[in-house]
């Protein structure tokens, strides 16, 4: 039992228990680095000026609605006068016709 102990050790790699090893030493300062007071510092300011970001895509988003919502109204006042004159004019061409 011994024997196939020592074999399955002398099969493992050092070099690969150096990476294995590297890394968790590499992650754990790197969550240290990730949870200092510096990084929230830099996370809260990133997250402020994307909301600051989104507000103004907001304001624009509206403008460009309440714009559409003008342009729409325009169209549809536009098009009930023509359909009225071509309604008189109609009307009055059969007017002209019956005399």
């Amino acid at each position: 039992m011994l024997n196939k102990c020592i074999n399955c050790l002398a099969n493992v790699k050092v070099d690969k228990i150096a990476v294995f090893v590297g890394g968790v030493l590499f992650g754990t300062a790197g969550l240290k680095v990730l949870s200092s007071k510096d990084a929230k510092k830099v996370y809260t300011h990133g997250t402020a000026a994307v909301l600051r970001a989104k507000d103004c895509v907001m304001k624009t988003t509206t403008t460009v609605q309440e714009n559409a919502e003008d342009i729409l109204a325009e169209a549809k006042q536009i098009n009930e006068e023509r359909y009225e004159m071509e309604k008189n004019s109609v009307e009055t061409a059969e007017e002209t016709e019956e005399e």
